[in-house]
């Protein structure tokens, strides 16, 4: 669903196609109030499947002025099955991976698109249960990073909400609490950024995208 954060909108997807596919257009009455996000220096968070990332994509082109950030990841979901005790997959969906591979490329060459890293357990529901896991988790976050930037990653958890349902959306009963959520990332971005940029994944993209004063 693409969603306005507020009460009123929340839940209602404005990318849905006519026969209920995930591959529709903006509907007109949505693009035009988006449109007035520039008048009023508002920002966007947009939460789509990736198949509505194409035609997101689109929107986000057509008003450059605009500062949209996607909402964990872009959320491929479930690359490795459900998190169950009897699930020993370890070879990805490769249709769900190439449909949003394909949305976040054309989604990060619009200069105005930032992403945030996010519900990791959404995409791999118990990633910290197994190493096969947790290896797809890590190239998934690399991936994301070199194809945004640092200057347009930000790291984000709703820890202080859901808890440890933050991680998943309730696809999975483990996570990582956010200390070990930072730590983790950390660790894995350390390994190929400069203190700088780190400060930008973790700290400064967000402050800038939402502009809060330093």
């Amino acid at each position: 669903a693409t969603h306005v954060a507020t009460t009123r909108h929340d839940g209602v997807d404005y990318l849905r196609g006519s026969n209920g596919s995930y591959d529709g257009h903006p509907l007109p009455q949505f693009e035009k109030g988006f449109a007035l996000l520039e008048q009023y220096n508002l920002t966007f968070d947009l939460q789509c499947a990736p198949a509505q990332l194409l035609e997101a994509s689109k929107l986000c082109a057509r008003y450059p002025n605009i500062k949209v950030v996607v909402d964990h990841m872009g959320k491929p979901r479930k690359l490795l099955g459900e998190d169950t005790p009897d699930n020993k997959n370890t070879i990805p969906d490769e249709k769900e991976l190439t449909t949003w591979r394909k949305g976040m490329q054309s989604m990060a060459q619009n200069t105005n698109v930032h992403v945030k890293i996010s519900m990791l357990g959404y995409s791999i529901p118990g990633w910290i249960r197994t190493t096969e896991r947790m290896e797809l988790m890590k190239s998934l976050v690399k991936e994301t990073v070199t194809l945004f930037g640092p200057q347009r990653c930000m790291v984000a958890s709703n820890f202080f909400i859901d808890a440890a349902l933050s991680d998943s959306g309730g696809e999975s009963n483990v996570g990582p609490d956010v200390v070990s959520f930072l730590e983790f990332l950390y660790s894995l971005l350390e390994e190929e950024y400069e203190e700088k940029e780190l400060d930008q994944i973790f700290f400064s993209t967000a402050m800038n995208f939402y502009n809060i004063p330093n």
